[in-house]
C-alpha cells in the first residue's frame, strides 16, 4: 500500500493511526498468559475501535 494510502486509512480510523503487528502479538501474548486465566468466553476486538464505528 503507497504511503499516501496509508495515511488517509490512519485518518478514518478512531485512533489516528495504523495497526501494527505487535498490536495483535500483545493481545495473544495477554491470552496465553496466566494474567487471562479469569477470561472466559469474551470476543475481545483487537481493531483499536474501528469495529465499533456507526458508518
Amino acid at each position: 500500500m503507497e504511503e499516501k494510502n496509508k495515511a488517509a486509512a490512519a485518518k478514518r480510523h478512531p485512533l489516528a493511526k495504523y495497526g501494527q503487528p505487535q498490536d495483535i502479538s500483545q493481545a495473544i501474548a495477554f491470552l496465553l498468559s496466566d494474567n487471562s486465566s479469569w477470561v472466559t468466553g469474551q470476543v475481545i476486538g483487537v481493531d483499536g475501535g474501528l469495529g465499533k464505528l456507526r458508518l
